[in-house]
């Protein structure tokens, strides 16, 4: 009888032992996970603030309830499967990308910015955006933001810094991968773009530049230039073009038709210029019909989000950008 009790006993002290070792596992699990995370926060990062000083804000944590304001800080967070974190969007020029649909369909949006008020009572911790999102008509300088415990972010190439460039693309990812500790992420999206460049980079190396301009139609025979200093331009320069409208402003039909590209990138956005009536109003204007770029055909749509602060559709405009100018490299002659 005493052997079976001695049996019984050791048997619940096997499984005592076993479940304060499965507890303890996952004890040493939860305090390695919270050691990981505290060690990535706090995390400090340079801004700007309404005057185009920098601004460092400084973040504890991950935010968890941000505004997305404009086409790249809306995509670029979807792209880094942040979407939990949205609780409102605004100001697209086209539609997200078709692999982001299904989770942005879920997000609350505003076709037009919200105002102060309205956002104050979304109570966001972070603000995502352009420069023109904290001018006075719309949400007001970062410092209002900063003293209510609301951290900001402007993307560079929105009307913050100049010139812009691709370099200031990468940053803003990597800066948002910072930010969201998903560093990895933001790590392989920029290094795909870096590829892409290297390969088009290799591709028109010791050949002849391609004569090229970016413009976008603002009215009948007058053309809005994206010249060296937006970051089409800079793409652009990088994968082999001779910029025949170098800086930003405004030519005329008798400029381009002097300029003579060979190649033209026509901008397109929203409900303002589709995608047809850009490329139209170039091909069948007869002021323009002795233009090398449109005698050859080689007139080229391009997404106002693809040569404007790009974020994630950077890729894109590099693609479109190198397909424009080197056919023959993506198989189309």
């Amino acid at each position: 009888m005493k052997k079976i009790i001695g049996i019984i006993l050791s048997i619940f002290m096997v499984f005592g032992i076993t479940g304060c070792g499965n507890k303890d596992t996952a004890n040493t699990l939860k305090t390695e996970k919270n050691n990981n995370q505290s060690s990535h926060y706090p995390v400090t990062i340079t801004t700007y603030n309404y005057a185009k000083q920098p601004v460092k804000v400084t973040f504890k944590e991950s935010p968890k309830k941000v505004l997305a304001v404009y086409q790249n800080s809306i995509e670029t967070l979807l792209a880094l499967g942040l979407q939990d974190k949205i609780i409102a969007a605004s100001g697209l020029d086209h539609d997200v990308k078709d692999e982001y649909k299904s989770a942005f369909n879920k997000l609350k949006y505003y076709e037009k910015v919200p105002g102060k008020e309205e956002v104050i009572g979304l109570q966001p911790d972070f603000i995502l955006g352009w420069y023109s999102v904290f001018g006075e008509k719309k949400l007001g300088d970062v410092a209002f933001w900063h003293e209510r415990g609301i951290n900001t972010y402007m993307s560079q190439n929105s009307g913050v810094i100049k010139p812009n460039t691709l370099q200031n693309e990468y940053d803003d990812i990597l800066n948002i991968g910072k930010i969201f500790d998903v560093e990895d992420k933001a790590n392989e999206i920029v290094n795909t773009m870096k590829k892409e460049i290297e390969k088009v980079k290799d591709f028109s190396k010791g050949k002849e530049k391609v004569k090229a301009v970016i413009l976008e139609v603002k009215k009948e025979g007058v053309y809005r230039i994206y010249g060296e200093d937006s970051i089409g331009g800079d793409i652009a320069k990088q994968v082999g073009a001779d910029l025949v409208a170098k800086s930003n402003g405004t030519i005329g039909n008798e400029d381009l038709v002097r300029l003579n590209p060979d190649v033209i990138f026509t901008v397109y956005y929203g409900k303002e210029i589709d995608r047809d009536s850009a490329l139209k109003k170039i091909m069948n204007n007869p002021a323009l019909s002795s233009v090398s770029a449109i005698r050859s055909k080689r007139v080229n749509p391009i997404m106002l989000s693809e040569v404007y602060s790009s974020g994630i559709r950077t890729l894109d405009g590099i693609k479109t950008i190198s397909k424009g100018l080197h056919p023959e490299l993506y198989g189309n002659k």
